[in-house]
C-alpha cells in the first residue's frame, strides 16, 4: 500500500485492487469507532484508493498504518438488500450475445451473484457493485444515452450499477427496479453505501 499526503489534512491510501479498499475500509472503521485514528471528518472509497479528509493528526495514521496488511473480507460481512428487477432492458440481448447465452440466461447468470458496493460516485446514490466474474465483463455503450430512467440496472466493466435517478449514461441497460436508492431524507441517503451486500431477485414486470 503507497500512501500519500493531500495538503495538510487528508491522505490517500493506494491499494491493488477493490478487495482491498473493502478491507482497508474495514479496519479504517473500526479504529475510527474505537478513537484511535483521531479526528477524520470524511473516508472516500474508490477503485483502488481510499481519500481520508479532515484528518486532525495525518502523520498519526501514517505511522499506524506503515506495516498494514490487507486481510480479504468475510463474503458475508455487511449488511444485505434484495433488489427486486425486471429483466427487460434494452441492452439485454446484447449484453447476452457477449456472453454467448440466451438473454433469459444473461438474466439468471447476473441474478446468481452475490455483490457488494466498493464504492459510490458518478450521482448521488450510484454504487459500484463488484461481484460479477470477470468473464462476464461488458464494454460501455460506443454512444451513451442522453437520459436513462431511474432505476434502470446496468453494467460497465466489472461493475453493476443501479441508476438512482434519470441522468446520461453509458452502461449497459439490463432491466429496471422500482426499490428507492437515494432519499436526502432518510438516514442514511443512500441505500447502497460501501460495503453493503447486494443480491438482484426477479420480480414480475
Amino acid at each position: 500500500m503507497r500512501t500519500h499526503r493531500v495538503g495538510r489534512s487528508a491522505l490517500l491510501f493506494e491499494v491493488a485492487d477493490d478487495g482491498e479498499v473493502a478491507s482497508l475500509i474495514g479496519e479504517l472503521t473500526e479504529r475510527q469507532s474505537s478513537g484511535a485514528l483521531g479526528r477524520v471528518a470524511e473516508v472516500v472509497p474508490a477503485a483502488r484508493t481510499v481519500l481520508l479528509d479532515g484528518v486532525a493528526d495525518p502523520e498519526l495514521i501514517v505511522r499506524q498504518f506503515a506495516d498494514w496488511r490487507p486481510i480479504p473480507v468475510p463474503v458475508d460481512a455487511g449488511p444485505l438488500v434484495l433488489v427486486p428487477t425486471v429483466y427487460d432492458g434494452e441492452d439485454l440481448t446484447g449484453v447476452a450475445a457477449h456472453w454467448g447465452v440466451s438473454p433469459t440466461e444473461a438474466a439468471r447468470i447476473h441474478r446468481g451473484c452475490e455483490y457488494r458496493v466498493a464504492f459510490c460516485g458518478f450521482a448521488p446514490g450510484f454504487a459500484y457493485l463488484t461481484g460479477l466474474p470477470e468473464r462476464f465483463a461488458v464494454p460501455r455503450r460506443d454512444t451513451p444515452r442522453t437520459r436513462v430512467p431511474a432505476g434502470s440496472v446496468a453494467l460497465a466493466g466489472p461493475y453493476t450499477g443501479v441508476y438512482p435517478a434519470a441522468s446520461p449514461g453509458g452502461w449497459q441497460l439490463l432491466g429496471r427496479t422500482a426499490l428507492p436508492l437515494w432519499d436526502p431524507r432518510r438516514d442514511p441517503a443512500a441505500l447502497l453505501a460501501p460495503g453493503t451486500r447486494a443480491r438482484f431477485t426477479e420480480a414480475a414486470a
